[in-house]
């Protein structure tokens, strides 16, 4: 059964850092592109990062140069690391992968910004 779990959200500071883990299992996790989303109050869910199993890597422009996504295969867990944090970062982080048409998602750690 595959399954994500997020972890590392919080409540922090504008300004602050915080870094999400979301570790995977029932798969074979390093061949598969990872995702970051998030979601906030009243918006659509939007893609913050993405990393290949080649380690390619994407951002939106939102938080590049903020943000790093990084992923250790040997442990099944990718990461978001996050700095320079704003109030507008607020929102539920997933992370996501594809099999084929299937999406798999985890169920989301909370990242709330105060100003």
């Amino acid at each position: 059964q595959v399954q994500l779990v997020e972890s590392g959200g919080g409540l922090v500071q504008a300004g602050g850092s915080l870094r999400l883990s979301c570790a995977a299992s029932g798969t074979i996790f390093g061949i598969y592109t990872m995702h970051w989303y998030r979601q906030a109050p009243g918006k659509q869910r939007e893609l913050v990062a993405a990393i290949t199993s080649g380690g390619s890597i994407n951002y939106v422009d939102s938080v590049r140069g903020r943000f790093t996504i990084s992923r250790d295969n040997a442990k099944n867990t990718v990461y978001l690391q996050m700095s320079g944090l704003k109030p507008e970062d607020t929102a539920v982080y997933y992370c996501a992968f594809n099999i084929g048409l299937r999406t798999y998602w985890g169920q989301g750690t909370q990242v709330t910004v105060s100003s």
